[in-house]
């Protein structure tokens, strides 16, 4: 997997990035909430659930359907005035439907494990990305501060930290362009004819 590191600089960046109507920390909180929950999967291997089972790591908390409902039980719970189906409702499920996706995108880039089940319970077929740049981190916290899960953050930050937030720069750079050309539009009818 992904160090849950990697997936909660995600969460926080993207949301970071989104408009800032509403509850910030509540959004944040939510968030990083739904780029990490799918790793809760690991609980099972206390309880004997297998690696490649449907509920095993990376089965179905890894899967699009369960990025779907996590996205609409977020809103739901976590948002309740949101009136559903408008505009800014349709944006809040997008994104944590998103960002809990993005969870098993990251664990696809990894060089290790049995890959993501995203079809997920239609088919279980694990996947992985067709190139496997970052370091497979180590389950369990103890595990990860090592001298090899210094090497794990240090392939993430270079393969998944750096594009994310290049790509959210991008995003922020667009977003205040398109901002600043509306208010201009808005403004122009109130200047001085020459």
């Amino acid at each position: 997997m992904a160090s849950l590191f990697t997936h909660a600089y995600a969460a926080l960046s993207g949301a970071a990035v989104l408009d800032g109507r509403g509850d910030r920390a509540r959004l944040l909180a939510l968030s990083a909430f739904a780029s990490v929950v799918p790793d809760a999967d690991v609980l099972g291997f206390r309880f004997g659930v297998a690696y490649g089972d449907l509920w095993g790591h990376r089965g179905l908390t890894h899967s699009l359907a369960f990025a779907v409902l996590l996205g609409l039980a977020l809103v739901r719970l976590g948002f309740p005035r949101e009136r559903a189906f408008t505009p800014s409702w349709w944006r809040l499920w997008a994104w944590f439907a998103a960002i809990t996706a993005s969870h098993g995108a990251f664990d696809a880039l990894t060089d290790g494990g049995l890959g993501v089940a995203f079809l997920s319970p239609f088919d279980p077929t694990r996947w992985f990305a067709p190139w496997r740049p970052v370091l497979v981190s180590p389950i369990g916290v103890a595990n990860f501060f090592t001298a090899y899960g210094a090497r794990v953050l240090r392939s993430e930050v270079l393969w998944i930290w750096l594009p994310w937030t290049l790509g959210l720069g991008l995003v922020a750079a667009v977003r205040r362009a398109v901002r600043g050309r509306a208010r201009s539009a808005r403004e122009a009818p109130l200047r001085e004819p020459r």
